[in-house]
Parts: structure tokens; C-alpha cells; sequence
């Protein structure tokens, strides 16, 4: 429970959010503000058990069959990542504050902002793998809410669009690789995968796992060539930016594959996969940069650089490499989320991100300039600044050579030197070089507040380069981590003597110097126009072409028919359950049941009404009662086969569904077109005579199976493990409650949909006034006998709610009961009278019924039992004496509700719908 209060603060600050947004954005901040910190601060508490190497693990088992479990781990990697989550994060609540517009919704920016966070406390704290892909595939759904939070800007749909369907598609090949990773391990939990190491290797599986988690790792950390979606994800608002590019979104793949690290790295495969692309991903986003004139892409491209430099000592696998590229992941999130503020209190208030409009703010805004030249300095490299020290070590890795040998330093030293150059021009243009001119607005520096989580990073960035021993033990245990050992001696000193990596350093820092003079002066950077290739090009391109394809495919298979399609559904079932058929033999193993004459004429009555819906279908009336006739004898079907649940059940929805028909038809012309011809007539007749013999044989193949049922199990289990006798009942709501909740919530979504789609219908058509609608017509006969008829209906519905434990009846039942009562109302008096004695309205019955029905479920895990499982007691009244009680009833309670509101608010909104003019020819 310690490790999920950290997941649960910030997700309680996403629902927090929405609310505080109509207070202002002071009140929204500090309301999301104060989860943070109390995680932040409950964090530290914890670190001195990550500090001794300690593992903490806690959970619940969820799904054991599948063996995905609710469970949660904090070692140091975990501990690295939740500190830079939670610290940053709580330092861009306090810049957004200051950065977004007053006419933003605060709400709802924060609201998917902490969504965000929950996401990636989610992903770097959990202990099962399938759990972790859950959050995984959150963060890129939250991600892209907040990359399109200005929806009405193309550039942020696009990016948010691109940005989804890359992840996504790594997060696709991830939950293979996972799935196959837990196969090979035998466990989806992080302990057992560690320590099954030789297996995972040694299986035939390990090169298909390897690739399909990599995948899912470069296109979330944007490795070449997945990285086009970063920097078009720089149509964030420049708090999200901040936040995606230093301790969030992009390095959940770095963390992905320092998790996994200890299971899947240190192989020939994984050294020849992973180096290469860091290697290509470093070089390619450090020569990117150095041409980008909005200050925003170029430090997109950097990170791009940066992620490529980290999977690059990850791949090496050495632990100097490791111990290196956990360094400098934590120095990088402290530099980048600090330049990425300074670029936007510089958009903010000097209008624009253009670094060719920019130049000479150093004197309009002496402290800003000051903490961004701190901040890119670090970047670049310099000494005393905690970049230098990161970068030291790469140099020291990169001189080994192992990949490409002498090519490999000097790649790393190119990388390096460019790295200074953007560095440098980021200064530069945008602080010296000359004077501005025309810019939207008049620069100045930022509010004094907004200043304050720059200051502390920058401050941050001096104070590691200088004594970097601050972070030595957070860094031991994260490195110890992901070796799964102790990590090897290595110092953190600023001065290691002369050698050849601080000869790199050199190099890096005077060519970079003159590479980017050089560059302005010759090839003037100004004027470059950056290519129309690109990534991202071909990647619409491609989206194009699968676009145009499905549309293709999507025509030559549907074409606007339902004839043609349920043909074609139907057609392609029945080939593919034929096949079975091919070789079995039928043996008839139960004797058969004796047929009754009664049966034998409730089977005639049901075919002659099925025949006659089919013969007389253009005829919508008859139709109707035909198919309310074929309802009313399943319904004694299920009496001679002794199913009266199911009885009451099937009769309840004969009756909503005959009065929503008697709505519908209305709406309909009185005979509905003949669009069949000849041949269409003989295929579907054709295709339905196979179908049906098809369905008559497979039902008679299961019947003649010899019978293995688990009625006993249940019937054996009703009253000492429900509490009841009613096993259709107890079964719906405790053995399978969890189905049951499923389905309710099904059933409130399409009652949304039904009044999402009546809204829009509503707004295109001019309905008479609400006083002047009743439900179908008056009569006053239906008007005196429905108020007789409520009260004895309502009593009806409460008798069979309070009996259905322990025997016929339930909440669906009486919900059904109570919503033809409240239906005959609607009819009787019409909509505007109902509407005004029934307080509340269906859509609130269906929200209430789920919360109800959920919180059943969610009291269970308060006493520590699986979700939804329930208890039963007994109380002794004076009166009525010995009464039994079951926690179940809650949850039929809000089955009940559930079913009240959603039937409601199917009939009345279609009652609200226009009616069409009749047209006698048979069109509406």
C-alpha cells in the first residue's frame, strides 16, 4: 500500500483538477499542487530503505489465470525515475500556472497533466509487466491530450495524431514482447523475469522477444528511425514539452530498457540492435539541431541527440556504461526541462520562438538569459556544470571502440562538437547578435514566480557539476539496479587529470565553438530553408496510402448494404464452422427427452410466428406482434424447462421491447420498401437455410455430448457461499458479479450514445414544445389507470428486488418492472408531466447505478477481499424476526438503478425524436 499511495496522489489530483478549473487557475494549480508534494514528500520517506538496496513490494493478486496482478515495486531505478516525475513535475505545475493563458481551460490541462503523471508513476513502479504495459499505453493517450491541447491549431492535431499512432504502434509490438517475455520467464512479474535470465536468453523466443520490446522502446524514447514524432510534438504548450522531453514520456523507453536490462541486455543480439541506433540517433538529432531556427525544434532535436546518447552506453552493457548513461539521464532531465522553460517565458513574452527574429534579449531580460546560458552550458558540456561530467564518462566508454573501432570515438566527438554548436547558437541568436526587431510583443522578464523552477534547475545543474557527490548515492543504488549487481568503482570527481576523454572534451568544445562561427558567417544559418524531406513526409505519405487502401478494401466489402454485409458475415461463419464437421462422428450419448403434446404446440405456435415476422416483414405491425408472439413462448419455454429467472427476465424485455417497437414504427412509413430482387432473394434464402441447419446441427451436436456440467458446483455453493437460494441470482451477482458490473456499464455507455445521438438528432430538427409532447397519444383511460397501476407496479418491483436472492426476481427484473411503471406514465400523461414528478432524471438513475454497484465492489478491497466479493448475515427483527441480509443487494441495487435510467432514457428519447410526414408510397 506504501508504493500505490504514490500512484494514487497524482491520479487524485487528476480528478481534483476539473473541479478547482471554475475557481481560477490559482486555486486549480495549488489544488494539484498539494497531491504532488504530499507524494513527493512521502517518497522520501521511502528513500531510506531504496538508499540500503531494499526492494519494496506490495500488491494484490488481480487475475491469476492470466497472471496479471496489481503489484508494485520501489528499488532505486524506480526511485530515480519517481523523484524526477514527481520533482519536475511539481516544478511545471508551478511554471504552467504562469505560462497559460487566462482563457485556457485550467481544468482540464491540469487534469491531463496529472492523468499524465499517474500514467508514468504507473510505468516505472510496477512489479507486473502486463500492469506496467497498462499505464504504458496511458501515457500515450494522455500524452496526446495534452500535445492536443490546443485542438483548434492544426499543427497540434497533427502532432498529437503522429505522436499516438507511432507509440501506439510500439506499444503494440511491446504487449507481444511481453506476452512472450512472460511465457519464456513464466512469470509476468518483474522478480521472476530478473532472475530468469539464462531461460529468457537461452529460449528460442529471445531474438523475437528482443526486437518486439525495442520496438516498443525506440518509438517511445524516439530512436532513429521512430524520432520524427518528437520534435512535432513541440506543438504542446511549452509546460508539456518541458515535462515530455525530461522525465516523462520519452525516457519511459529509456527506463524500459534499463528495467529489463538485467533479463534481455548483455547479448551479442542486443549489442548489435541497440548500439547501432543509439549511436545513429545521437549523431543524426546533434547535426538536426544546428539548422532548426525555432528554439523548440532545436532542443527537440537535442533530445533526440541526448535519448540516442543514453541507449548508446545502454547498449554497450559494459557497467561503466550503464553507471554513465544513468548519469547522464539524470542530469539531462534537470538541463532540457530548464531550457525548455526559458524558450517559453522567451515565446511568452517576446511573442515568438523564431531564433531569426530573435537577438539582443539579454538586455531586456538579464535574469532569463542568465539561467537559459547556465542551463545550455550544461547541455554543451562545460566544466563545473553537471552535463560535462555525464558526457566525460561517454567519452571514456565511446574510446573502447567496440562497435565500429577508431570510428566510434570520432562520432562521438562530432556529436559532441555539434552539441556545442546548437548549445552555442541557442545563446547566441536568440541573447546577442545584434538587435531585434518587430517582434510581436516588447520583450521583459517573466513574473517573478514563473522564474522559480528555472532557477532551481539551473541551480541544480552548478551544484552537481561541482560536487557531484550530491548524487552518488542516488546513483549507486539506480546503476545497482540495473545491473542487478554492484556497480564498479568509478569517481565523480571534477578533475581525473589529462587524458584522452578530457581531450575530448576539448576538442568538442573548441570545434564546436568554431563549427557554429563558421557556420554563421559562411553558410549563414539564417537563410538556411530546411529540406522538404523528412520523416515525417513519408510518414503521412504512408498514412496516406493505408488510408487509401482500407477505403479500398473497406468498398469492395461493404458498400452501404446490410443485406450484403450480414451475407458476407454470415457466409464466412458458416464456412469457418463448418470445418470441425469434416471429420467428426456424431454418437448420441444421452437418451433423448420426451416430447409433449403442449411442447409439441408451443414449437409449432414459435415457428408459425417466426414465419410469419419473415412473411410479413414490409408490414411493421403485424411484424411486431408476430415477434412479440415468438418472445411470449420462449418465455414458457424457459417455465417447462424450469429457468423461472429467466422466464420473468425474457417476459420484462418482450414488453420494454414491444413498446420501444410501437415507438419506433411511428418514425417509420406504415410498409417498409421492397429493395430485395430475384437473385439477392435466392442467395439469402439459400445462405439462410444452410445457416440455420448449421446452428440446428451444432446445438444438436452439443446436446448429444455426453453431460459435463458445473450446475452442481454452484448449486452446491448458492447458500454457503452467496447466501442465497436463487443460484441464477447469486451467480449474477457474486460468483460472476464481475461480468454482470461489466455488462451495466455497457449498458450506461449505450445510453450515453443513445443520448449523444439524440442530442444531434435534436439540433437538426424542430421539435413541437415540450408541453405539447406526450409519450404517443392521450387517453384518458391510460391516464386514470396508470396512476392506479404505478403504485402497485412500484410494490411489484420492490417484492421481486427484496426476493431475488432466494428466489425468482432480482434487480434486473424489478429495474424493468419499475421502468414499464414509470414508461405507462410517460404515455398516460406525456413527457412534460412525468418528467416534473420523476425529480430525476434517467441519465442520473444510470450514473448513480454504476457508482453503486462499483462501490459494492470497491468495499470488499477495503476489508481486504477481491473486488466484488460479497457477505451475507442475518437480523432478527421483533416483527419480522430472523432476516437474511446479503452486501450483494447493494450491488443488485445498482443493477437496478442501472436498468431503471438506461430503459428510460432509451423511450423517452425516442419519443422525443421527430416524426417523419408520411409518404403512402411507402418512404419516409
Amino acid at each position: 500500500m506504501r508504493i500505490l499511495v504514490l500512484v494514487l496522489l497524482p491520479l487524485a489530483a487528476a480528478g481534483l483538477a476539473p473541479l478547482l478549473g471554475r475557481y481560477g487557475r490559482n486555486a486549480v494549480a495549488l489544488g494539484v499542487a498539494l497531491p504532488v508534494m504530499l507524494a513527493l514528500g512521502w517518497l522520501l520517506l521511502l528513500a531510506p530503505s531504496a538508499f540500503q538496496g531494499e526492494v519494496i513490494r506490495t500488491g494484490w493478486q488481480w487475475l491469476p489465470a492470466v497472471g496479471l496482478h496489481l503489484t508494485f515495486r520501489l528499488d532505486g531505478l524506480a526511485f530515480l525515475f519517481a523523484g524526477l516525475i514527481l520533482a519536475i513535475g511539481l516544478l511545471i505545475i508551478l511554471y504552467a500556472r504562469y505560462y497559460l493563458s487566462p482563457s485556457d481551460n485550467h481544468g482540464r490541462f491540469f487534469g491531463y497533466l496529472m492523468l499524465f503523471m499517474t500514467a508514468m508513476m504507473g510505468v516505472v513502479l510496477s512489479e507486473n509487466v502486463l500492469l506496467m504495459l497498462v499505464f504504458w499505453e496511458l501515457t500515450s493517450v494522455s500524452s496526446f491530450l495534452l500535445i492536443a491541447f490546443h485542438h483548434h491549431r492544426h499543427e497540434s492535431r497533427s502532432g498529437a495524431i503522429t505522436a499516438l499512432s507511432v507509440t501506439g504502434g510500439g506499444g503494440l509490438a511491446l504487449l507481444a514482447g511481453l506476452l512472450l517475455l512472460g511465457e519464456a520467464a513464466g512469470s509476468f512479474e518483474l522478480t521472476d523475469i530478473l532472475a530468469a535470465r539464462e531461460a529468457i536468453v537461452e529460449s528460442p523466443l529471445y531474438p523475437v522477444i528482443l526486437v518486439l520490446v525495442l520496438l516498443g522502446a525506440f518509438t517511445k524514447s524516439a530512436q532513429f528511425p521512430f524520432h520524427f514524432w518528437l520534435p512535432h510534438a513541440m506543438a504542446a504548450p511549452t509546460p508539456v514539452s518541458a515535462y515530455l522531453h525530461s522525465a516523462t514520456m520519452v525516457k519511459a523507453g529509456i527506463f524500459l530498457m534499463a528495467r529489463l536490462h538485467p533479463a534481455i541486455a548483455n547479448t551479442e543480439l542486443w549489442f548489435y540492435l541497440v548500439t547501432p541506433t543509439g549511436l545513429a540517433t545521437l549523431v543524426f538529432g546533434a547535426y538536426t539541431a544546428m539548422f532548426k531556427h525555432d528554439l523548440k525544434g532545436l532542443l527537440a532535436y537535442s533530445t533526440v541527440s541526448h535519448l540516442g546518447l543514453i541507449t548508446l552506453l545502454l547498449g554497450l552493457s559494459t557497467p561503466l556504461a550503464v553507471v554513465a548513461g544513468v548519469f547522464h539521464l539524470l542530469n539531462h532531465a534537470t538541463f532540457k526541462a530548464s531550457l525548455f522553460m526559458a524558450a517559453g517565458i522567451i515565446d511568452h513574452e517576446a511573442g515568438t520562438r523564431d531564433m531569426r527574429r530573435l537577438a539582443g534579449l539579454w538586455k531586456a531580460m538579464p535574469h532569463t538569459a542568465a539561467l537559459a546560458m547556465v542551463a545550455a552550458a550544461a547541455m554543451a558540456g562545460v566544466p563545473l556544470l553537471n552535463g560535462f561530467l555525464s558526457k566525460e564518462m561517454f567519452f571514456a566508454e565511446a574510446l573502447e571502440g567496440r562497435l565500429f573501432g577508431w570510428i566510434e570515438p570520432l562520432l562521438a566527438a562530432a556529436a559532441g562538437m555539434f552539441s556545442v554548436a546548437y548549445s552555442l547558437r541557442f545563446i547566441h541568436d536568440v541573447f546577442f547578435h545584434g538587435q531585434a526587431q518587430d517582434l510581436p510583443r516588447q520583450p521583459h522578464e517573466p513574473p517573478r514566480w514563473m522564474k522559480v523552477p528555472v532557477e532551481i534547475l539551473a541551480i541544480t545543474c552548478v551544484v552537481v557539476g561541482l560536487f557531484p557527490a550530491v548524487v552518488g548515492p542516488l546513483l549507486h543504488v539506480a546503476s545497482a539496479s540495473v545491473l542487478a549487481a554492484a556497480p564498479p568503482e568509478y569517481s565523480l570527481a571534477l578533475w581525473h587529470g589529462f587524458n584522452l576523454p578530457l581531450l575530448m572534451s576539448v576538442v568538442a568544445l573548441a570545434g564546436g565553438a568554431a563549427l557554429y562561427f563558421w557556420l554563421q558567417r559562411k553558410f549563414r544559418l539564417h537563410a538556411h530553408i530546411p529540406s522538404r524531406r523528412s520523416a515525417k513526409r513519408l510518414f503521412d505519405r504512408l498514412a496516406i496510402v493505408a488510408t487509401r487502401a482500407a477505403s479500398w478494401a473497406t468498398a469492395r466489402l461493404d458498400n452501404g448494404s446490410l443485406q450484403r454485409s450480414l451475407a458476407l458475415m454470415l457466409g464466412t461463419a458458416l464456412i469457418v464452422a463448418a470445418a470441425p464437421f469434416a471429420d467428426s462422428q456424431l454418437k448420441l450419448a444421452p437418451p433423448p427427452t420426451p416430447v409433449d403434446g403442449v411442447s409439441v404446440v408451443a414449437l409449432a405456435a414459435l415457428l408459425a410466428a417466426v414465419l410469419g415476422s419473415v412473411v410479413w416483414r414490409h408490414d411493421h405491425l403485424r411484424s411486431a406482434i408476430f415477434v412479440g408472439v415468438s418472445g411470449l413462448i420462449v418465455s414458457l419455454a424457459f417455465l417447462r424447462f424450469s429457468a423461472p429467472d429467466l422466464a420473468l427476465t425474457q417476459l420484462s424485455v418482450e414488453v420494454v421491447s414491444i413498446i420501444l417497437l410501437l415507438l419506433a414504427l411511428k418514425r417509420l412509413p406504415e410498409r417498409s420498401p421492397r429493395e430485395s430482387t430475384a437473385p439477392r432473394l435466392v442467395r439469402d434464402a439459400v445462405l439462410s437455410g444452410f445457416v440455420g441447419f448449421g446452428v440446428g446441427l451444432l446445438a444438436f451436436t452439443v446436446m448429444i455430448q455426453p453431460l459435463s456440467s458445473i450446475s452442481a458446483f454452484f448449486l452446491a455453493q448458492s447458500v454457503p457461499g452467496g447466501g442465497g437460494a436463487n443460484v441464477v441470482n447469486v451467480i449474477l451477482v457474486d460468483f460472476r458479479g464481475f461480468d454482470t458490473f461489466g455488462e451495466i456499464i455497457v449498458l450506461a455507455i449505450a445510453a450515453v450514445g443513445v443520448l449523444a445521438i439524440a442530442g444531434a438528432l435534436a439540433d437538426k430538427t424542430e421539435a413541437p414544445p415540450r408541453a405539447e409532447r406526450p409519450l404517443e397519444g392521450e387517453s384518458l383511460i391510460l391516464t386514470v389507470a396508470a396512476r392506479v397501476i404505478l403504485p402497485l407496479a412500484l410494490l411489484v418491483a420492490v417484492y421481486l428486488f427484496l426476493r431475488g436472492h432466494n428466489d425468482p426476481g432480482g434487480g434486473f427484473i424489478a429495474g424493468l418492472v419499475t421502468a414499464i411503471a414509470l414508461v405507462i406514465q410517460y404515455m398516460a400523461s406525456g413527457l412534460a408531466w412525468a418528467e416534473r414528478r420523476l425529480r430525476l432524471a434517467p441519465r442520473r438513475i444510470t450514473g448513480w447505478g454504476v457508482l453503486i454497484a462499483g462501490a459494492a465492489g470497491v468495499g470488499s478491497l477495503v476489508f481486504g477481499y477481491p473486488f466484488l466479493t460479497s457477505t451475507y448475515g442475518h437480523l432478527h427483527l421483533p416483527v419480522l424476526g430472523d432476516l437474511e441480509l446479503a452486501s450483494a443487494l447493494i450491488f443488485d441495487l445498482g443493477v437496478y438503478l442501472t436498468v431503471v435510467g438506461a430503459t428510460l432514457l432509451y423511450l423517452t428519447r425516442l419519443a422525443r425524436a421527430p416524426v417523419p410526414p408520411t409518404n403512402h408510397q411507402g418512404a419516409a
